[in-house]
């Protein structure tokens, strides 16, 4: 599916697969009874990479690019992601707010002529429970099952949403209320919040 046929949908599926080097994932449009309906991105994230690059590509035998995203910095905890088109035209970025994050993780996105949302964890008390987990003996090596949400705000508008099922695996539910938002975007700030949430 072409990216302008994406902008037509504004539900989809987020699951990751785990293997041993790396993250897959795979974004399902929503099908009919509400499930995974077409392929319509698959990525790939080295896990321990310095300096973070992930190419989106339109199947999984990555046989043609959709779009990607690179950390501007080798190291940086507030890090800035440029997301660019199949091409390297910039689509858009996204960035951590490693202060917010202490308590609440808190993400921007800003893609040209919409200027900034900002997205943060739903529920409070999962944010912190989620911090705890790390420091628990032995249950921090163990998948943190519980969901949790993103809600993606401008002004007071949610724009769009990333809702983590509940489950061992990674899946997740994206949800776009905007029907202005670059949906290549978004699907690089959902991998994001996957890949670097404990960046």
């Amino acid at each position: 599916m072409d990216s302008q046929s994406l902008q037509g949908h504004s539900r989809f599926h987020m699951r990751q697969r785990i293997r041993l080097m790396v993250n897959q994932y795979e974004i399902h449009t929503e099908g009919a009874d509400g499930g995974e309906g077409e392929l319509v991105a698959f990525a790939q994230q080295k896990r321990m990479a310095f300096k973070e690059q992930v190419t989106v590509y339109a199947d999984t035998e990555k046989t043609r690019p959709l779009f990607g995203f690179k950390a501007r910095k080798r190291i940086d905890l507030a890090a800035t992601y440029d997301v660019t088109d199949a091409n390297g035209q910039p689509i858009g970025l996204f960035r951590k707010d490693f202060k917010k994050s202490l308590i609440s993780s808190t993400w921007h996105l800003e893609q040209p002529g919409l200027g900034v949302t900002t997205g943060s964890e739903r529920n409070q008390a999962v944010a912190i429970l989620r911090r705890v987990w790390n420091f628990i003996p032995y249950v921090e090596n163990l998948p943190f099952a519980w969901p949790y949400h993103f809600d993606f705000y401008a002004g007071d508008q949610v724009v769009f949403s990333v809702v983590k099922k509940f489950g061992i695996r990674d899946r997740y539910v994206i949800e776009i209320q905007d029907q202005r938002l670059d949906r290549r975007l978004v699907f690089a700030q959902a991998v994001g919040l996957d890949a670097l949430q404990s960046r």
